[in-house]
């Protein structure tokens, strides 16, 4: 019966839990025969239940630490919900017995026997605890007989702590009269002729004699005890510790040997697996949070950034990790305030539907940004600390190059930050500087292979890169991916000809081909152009070169899109770093540097968790430009976070620049690469921006703004929505609902506020609101939160804008016409050799990233406003193929980030005190 019902429950739990099963561990050390026995009962048992049941048999040669380090592995595991240590421990070590049973996790000890189990017990913490399995057996046999416990008269014989002791305390808490008796007790057959309910584990043969019990008794026998019977092919026969023959003519109820307390004591060990694993569900059901929110103390006038970063006190963020549901197995710790997630936890919730997915993006900002990052923090602690909904943001790592160069931070401002906001901005785990050694790997491979290539023989060459070790050769799994490539179908390294040879050890470079920078995270403006190889040990080869900034590297892209490690790989081995002389593509996997790039990114893959100024999650992963890459957070993010929230939960993305760029590029780029399809669109205005685009001064970043910024004129406004409206249908056009974030500043009029709500509404925008998050936090952006939540209730008809099978130049002809507002395209001479170039190496069908000013709608940032008519000129077209799309270059659209406009004197530096980061970003 126990049986039958545990496997209807485990049934159930599979059922509203796809892929879950309760797991079950043995741990058992050395080879006794009756542990092997009672264990194979133990794994029938569970198969029979559908428990996930794992054996895991260390030798007799094991020592206390090994035991003790394999319970805390099982301690960490998620997947094991209960676990057991079979004893006697058989080991030639010594072994403390007690130490062990209390190593295992108090939540995971299904068999009962650490101390604090036994504590809670003794303490009558019945429904907080495991009780051992043979007494809950004995207990459940009990119940089957109908006989009500409470008032009778107990008698237990037997102390030990696995079954005596806990024994006692059952039947105490279960409202009996219990007397425990042991070796020691003299009157022993009296007081077992008092027992309503005895209960025997003495471990003697036969030694409760049946005229001992009390007439109609209930008796409980389990011993298991062997005695010579020269009929038995062993030589012996199993016993209890009653007399059960005569016992049996006296008891109303009585257990047999074998076949009793034996088969309850592996059951009642399913059932309190079954009973651990729904605990483990109800604490940690996917979608199912419990959030501690940071209350927010709001000042007037508005502090620093910085300022407001260092008076809050982030959570723990390990905390923050359990709130969400992520275990501590699935967190790597880089101290108390972020921490890498490990990408299992996307198998692990694999079954789990995902949540409502938000894009913020913008209309087309001023030199100064109109607030996207800000917004996107506003909206999350909205949705979180005040709404009380799951919501998760996903944003990309700042460049440590502006940070210090040009703008300062990216965490948000105000009161809606990631915090903490100097980590945020830094070197946060890391991820920057793998990529630039990635990076930096490439480009001394390209030079490196160029330079042997130009002063050896082939031969040379292949010794080199294929050496004989101990007189043997053997092709590694790159070279004959490279092979394979040339189209030689040969393992053997000494079948080659010298043809083959020859084509195997060269990749014949132009240098003039070389699209490969090596990069950096700062704006040096006196790496932009370099000459290298001039040490004479280079012989004399000296090319011109650069250095870019790192987040501008396509390692950065790769990163982003990438949906897994494996992935990441593939496409690591994809990116063409040059062509050859007759006009082949060079890849990374024909230097031979894919798994090496892959070993210096195996940590920058896992996305990194923080948390916003209220306490909401925030993913930090990834940071590609927004001009020749695609300017999104990493898909990998956003497809964790996705899962993390559950169906009614929300992850809200930021997507770099104006909607006419990164959105677009989140749509026909990110979306086709994920699968992930979005809900609702952001489209973060501002009053500022609209007055820009209606004609208004230019507005620099250093310099105060016009009076025309300051003032109210609704005129400028009006005729500034011209942008608002183009952007409106950009989004619309993508068939995704659109909502209208109006980011005010202090120098608003209710007004201009007013009238631009207004557009955006006549535009066909699903809502608009006025936004005050920068001062108030997520209290500011509470109506910019329900209006989202609405928008993720209407229908939304994701589509793309074109089949990535068009022609490369009928793809930009569609975006410059659909998006931007013009005319036609007009391609280059440069530009026009790259699609033939890319269309016969077969590039073609790649999606297209364009790369363009994001301070106007055409190529030309002096043009505000909605702007038609124009023809967009195409100067060149390159390739980021490992990433996946091409990127042609716009009018005169620079690769190379900004410059600093001024000396470098930073006002920032160490507290010498707390040991933290002072001044500004």
């Amino acid at each position: 019966q126990v049986r039958d019902r545990l496997k209807q429950q485990v049934a159930e739990m599979t059922e509203k839990f796809p892929g879950f099963r309760p797991g079950l561990a043995i741990l058992q050390v050395g080879n006794r025969d009756d542990s092997n026995l009672y264990i194979n009962m133990k794994l029938k048992a569970a198969a029979e239940i559908g428990i996930s049941a794992n054996h895991i048999k260390l030798p007799n040669t094991a020592t206390e630490a090994d035991v003790l380090k394999c319970i805390a592995s099982l301690n960490a595991d998620p997947a094991v919900h209960g676990f057991i240590v079979q004893l006697p421990l058989d080991s030639d070590k010594p072994i403390n017995t007690e130490k062990i049973t209390n190593a295992v996790a108090p939540e995971k000890d299904v068999d009962g026997l650490s101390s604090i189990n036994a504590g809670k017990l003794s303490r009558g913490d019945l429904g907080d605890c495991f009780i051992p399995c043979t007494p809950k057996g004995c207990m459940e046999l009990i119940r089957q007989t109908g006989v009500q416990v409470a008032g009778k008269r107990a008698v237990v014989i037997g102390r030990s702590k696995i079954v005596g002791a806990p024994m006692h305390d059952l039947l105490l808490w279960n409202n009996a009269t219990v007397t425990t008796c042991h070796s020691k007790t003299s009157t022993l057959a009296e007081e077992v002729g008092k027992a309503d309910i005895l209960v025997v584990a003495a471990g003697r043969a036969e030694m409760v004699k049946g005229e001992w019990i009390k007439p109609g008794a209930i008796v409980i026998d389990c011993g298991i005890n062997h005695v010579p019977d020269s009929t038995k092919a062993s030589g012996k026969r199993v016993v209890g510790d009653v007399a059960y023959t005569s016992a049996k003519e006296k008891a109303s109820f009585i257990t047999p040997v074998p076949g009793g307390v034996g088969p309850m004591t592996v059951a009642m060990l399913m059932q309190s697996t079954v009973e651990s694993a729904q605990r483990f569900l109800k604490k940690f059901q996917p979608g199912k949070w419990t959030v501690q929110y940071n209350q927010l103390t709001l000042k007037m006038p508005v502090p620093s950034d910085i300022e407001i970063s260092q008076s809050c006190i982030p959570k723990p963020i390990d905390q923050v990790a359990k709130e969400v549901g992520l275990f501590p197995d699935e967190l790597e710790l880089y101290g108390q305030t972020k921490a890498k997630v490990q990408l299992s936890v996307l198998n692990r919730l694999k079954n789990q539907p995902d949540g409502k997915y938000v894009v913020v993006t913008g209309i087309t900002p001023t030199p100064l940004g109109e607030g996207k990052s800000t917004t996107t923090v506003g909206l999350v602690q909205a949705l979180g600390a005040h709404l009380h909904q799951n919501v998760f943001a996903c944003v990309r790592q700042p460049s440590q190059g502006p940070t210090f160069g040009i703008k300062g931070g990216a965490a948000g401002g105000g009161y809606c930050q990631v915090v903490p906001m100097e980590e945020f901005n830094l070197h946060l785990t890391g991820d920057i500087h793998a990529i630039t050694a990635a990076n930096n790997l490439v480009a001394a491979a390209i030079d490196a292979r160029i330079f042997h290539e130009l002063t050896q023989s082939d031969q040379a060459l292949y010794n080199r890169l294929v050496p004989s070790v101990n007189g043997v050769r053997k092709f590694s799994d790159i070279q004959i991916r490279r092979l394979q490539k040339l189209g030689i179908n040969k393992t053997d390294p000494m079948a080659l000809t010298k043809e083959e040879v020859n084509s195997f050890v060269r990749l014949d470079i132009d240098p003039g081909t070389i699209t490969w920078q090596r990069v950096l995270d700062t704006n040096d403006r006196f790496l932009r152009k370099i000459t290298i190889g001039q040490s004479p040990t280079e012989k004399g080869f000296t090319r011109t070169a650069q250095f870019d900034i790192t987040v501008s590297s396509e390692i950065m892209a790769v990163l982003a899109l990438a949906d897994g490690l494996d992935d990441m790989k593939k496409r690591f081995g994809r990116m063409v770093v040059a062509s050859s002389k007759n006009g082949q593509p060079v890849t990374a996997d024909d230097l031979g540097v894919t798994g090496a790039l892959a070993v210096l990114m195996k940590d920058a893959v896992k996305p990194n968790l923080m948390q916003t100024l209220e306490g909401t999650p925030v993913f930090v992963h990834a940071g590609p430009f927004a001009n020749i890459a695609h300017g999104n957070s990493s898909v990998l993010a956003d497809k964790i976070a996705l899962k993390l929230v559950g169906k009614d939960g929300f992850v809200v993305t930021e997507a770099g620049f104006g909607a006419d760029i990164g959105m677009e590029k989140f749509f026909n780029i990110k979306c086709r690469y994920s699968g992930l399809r979005p809900h609702v669109v952001v489209l973060v205005a501002t009053v500022r921006a609209l007055k820009m685009h209606g004609g208004g001064p230019a507005v620099t970043a250093g310099v105060p703004l016009p009076k025309e910024y300051t003032e109210e004129n609704l005129q400028l406004v009006a005729k500034g929505c011209s942008n608002l409206n183009k952007q409106i249908q950009n989004a619309r056009m993508f068939g995704v609902p659109v909502v209208v974030a109006v980011n005010a500043f202090k120098t608003d009029t209710k007004a201009e506020l007013a009238l631009v709500v207004q557009h955006a509404k006549e535009a066909g925008a699903f809502d608009a609101v006025e936004c005050t998050h920068w001062a108030e936090g997520g209290k500011g952006a509470l109506a910019l939160a329900q209006a989202v939540q609405r928008a993720s209730q209407a229908p939304s008809n994701f589509r793309f804008l074109y089949n990535v099978e068009l022609p490369v130049v009928d793809k930009i002809r569609l975006i410059a016409q659909q998006v931007y507002g013009a005319r036609d395209i007009e391609l280059l001479p440069e530009a026009q050799e790259k699609v033939a170039l890319y269309t016969k190496q077969g590039f073609g069908n790649l999606p297209i990233c364009m790369a363009k000013t994001h301070l106007s709608l055409s190529h030309d940032p002096e043009q505000k406003g909605a702007p038609t008519g124009f023809v967009l000129p195409i100067r060149d077209i390159r390739a980021s193929v490992g990433a996946g799309f091409l990127y042609p270059l716009v009018g005169t659209m620079s690769t190379m980030p900004g410059l600093p406009t001024r000396p470098c004197f930073y006002d920032i530096d160490l507290d010498p005190v707390s040991g933290g980061v002072n001044g500004l970003f």
